[in-house]
């Protein structure tokens, strides 16, 4: 029977947490009070990294999608024009001074 490398994991996660846990038991109260405050600690900056991340990411999309539109539009100055009456057409009801195109051969 071979060893799956998933198995392999759990028992090293499983050796490493009672490893943990028999080193926090052997701790003083003071020693814990200290871990808990810098795991708290960490907790705060990870969470103040990830909101000022956040923010940054914010910006940097709307600074790629202000780019973004006015390189297109100076590449394809009429795009807006052409999008608007793209997605803003209006099923038209049949003109009847245009004739219907032909197909097929006409009879003179």
């Amino acid at each position: 029977m071979s060893v799956n490398p998933k198995h392999l994991a759990t028992l090293l996660f499983g050796a490493a947490a009672v490893l943990g846990a028999g080193k926090y038991m052997s701790m003083s109260d003071e020693e814990k009070q200290k871990m808990a405050d810098s795991l708290k600690e960490k907790a705060h900056k990870l969470k103040d990294e990830a909101e000022s991340g956040v923010e940054k990411a914010k910006e940097y999309f709307d600074e790629l999608t202000t780019k973004a539109a006015d390189a297109f539009k100076e590449h394809f100055p009429d795009a807006e024009k052409y999008i608007h009456d793209l997605f803003n057409k209006k099923a038209a009801p049949a003109d009847s001074s245009t004739p219907p195109p032909t197909t097929g051969s006409t009879s003179s």
